[in-house]
């Protein structure tokens, strides 16, 4: 079942509080200097907009939007917001050793960077990987960035998600371990600035977007096994 969503109440991701504490103390301090320092009323109000504005958007790139997710046996839910960027086959390099379909979401850094199941199920595999900071959207980023695989068994199918980190992406957050049952649509993890989520899918799943889609993470079906 799915419901409209609410992007405009919203909390604040747990991993957001030590990056929101620091620019906060920054911002606080620059536009005290600024004062103290007696500058000109327009380079202070330049000064102030400018911190204020950036302070606004670390606030708003840890946002968790009020959501009412999808749960549906059967689907693939986005694992993250974002714009579906390759939809393809693919010969797999971990895990699996055979063709996969591989559906891969780009989160901006304005999108949601909370990372959800896809499906309910075990995880069989989590496993992180240091790598490289290419940008998202480049061809190799799939297999020589930073970035963290699991796997899901769910209804005696297997799939991988891959959380994978971009060239302001520099740190990947994953709660999963190997033997841990999760339901859908709750959260595996979280990365930090612009990034990429890739999904390995079997041969027979109905893929449900086409590239440009912008799917929202917990809510849209990407497809169906």
């Amino acid at each position: 079942y799915s419901r409209p969503t609410n992007d405009i109440v919203m909390t604040l991701h747990r991993e957001g509080t030590p990056t929101i504490l620091l620019v906060t103390a920054v911002v606080v301090l620059i536009n005290a200097g600024v004062c103290y320092a007696n500058a000109d009323s327009l380079v202070m109000g330049l000064i102030l907009l400018i911190t204020i504005s950036f302070w606004i958007f670390i606030l708003s790139f840890f946002r968790i939007p009020s959501r009412v997710h999808t749960i549906q046996e059967g689907a693939v839910v986005a694992p993250a917001d974002g714009e579906v960027v390759v939809i393809e086959e693919v010969q797999a390099d971990e895990y699996f050793s055979d063709r996969r379909i591989q559906v891969s979401i780009f989160m901006s850094p304005l999108n949601v960077h909370v990372n959800r199941n896809p499906v309910s199920g075990e995880v069989l595999y989590s496993q992180y990987h240091p790598g490289k900071y290419l940008v998202a959207w480049h061809p190799k980023s799939s297999t020589e960035n930073e970035r963290h695989s699991v796997v899901y068994k769910t209804q005696g199918k297997e799939i991988l998600v891959k959380q994978i980190a971009g060239a302001l992406a520099k740190r990947i957050v994953n709660y999963l371990k190997p033997g841990q049952q999760v339901k859908q649509t709750e959260e595996m993890g979280f990365i930090k600035f612009g990034s990429r989520v890739d999904l390995l899918l079997p041969l027979d799943a109905k893929i449900l977007v086409k590239l440009g889609d912008k799917p929202q993470g917990g809510v849209t079906v990407l497809a169906t096994l």
